[in-house]
């Protein structure tokens, strides 16, 4: 009868005594997040994004007042910044690249529905942490603006609201939206709905960076306060 209880030529597994797992949040406080209110809203000739400049970790600490949460994706189009910066950074350059590869490829510019649904393909299956953004756009059928949630969902509607000041934006907009407003109109109201969260989130704040997108392409301004961006 063998001596050995154990195979002694089975490879030994080393063992990590009084270690204790990390739950999966665990390093979500030294994650710089957006925190953030982004606003997006259609009109007949364009669609006006804004949003506040704020960058905070685990929402109790500002670590950056000059965060440009608007970025040009397409000739026309543009998405926010919305979540880990991080994880929406890597997000927009993926997006940025893909929209520029099917242009070569195909001799003309992604429409955005398609461009909405392959943000949502993305966000579903990329390695993209906790993203919440809105793109929009103009293409041949008119105006688009679309919310793309971490899950994949994309729901489009004549104006949206993504970020941790929702609440309070929306209630703005709700009252004061107009299907026939004009870019300007709608750059005013996006102006106040991203001013009054910034009353009251603390995630938001800092001043606010508009978007204009219409046929002729993409404009991007960045206000330290809300009266001059009016």
């Amino acid at each position: 009868m063998s001596e050995f209880t154990e195979d002694p030529y089975e490879p030994e597994l080393g063992s990590f005594e009084d270690v204790q797992e990390s739950p999966p949040d665990a390093d979500d406080d030294a994650v710089a997040k957006t925190g953030t209110t982004t606003v997006g809203i259609t009109t007949e000739d364009g669609v006006v994004i804004a949003t506040d400049r704020r960058a905070s970790l685990g929402g109790r600490f500002v670590s950056n007042k000059n965060v440009q949460k608007v970025e040009q994706i397409h000739e026309t189009a543009a998405l926010t910044l919305v979540g880990s910066v991080g994880g929406a950074q890597s997000f927009i350059r993926t997006l940025r690249s893909e929209a520029d590869l099917y242009e070569v490829r195909r001799g003309e510019p992604m429409s955005m529905d398609a461009l909405a649904t392959l943000a949502g393909n993305f966000a579903r299956g990329g390695p993209f942490f906790a993203i919440n953004p809105i793109l929009g756009g103009v293409d041949e059928e008119g105006s688009h603006v679309f919310s793309i949630d971490p899950a994949g969902g994309v729901l489009e509607d004549d104006y949206t609201v993504t970020g941790s000041g929702t609440m309070v934006a929306t209630g703005t907009i709700e009252g004061q939206y107009d299907p026939e407003m004009s870019v300007e109109d709608a750059r005013a109201l996006a102006i106040s709905a991203v001013e009054a969260a910034a009353e009251r989130d603390t995630g938001s704040g800092n001043g606010v960076v508009i978007a204009e997108v219409t046929a002729d392409g993409v404009q991007i301004d960045r206000f330290d306060d809300y009266e001059s961006a009016s």
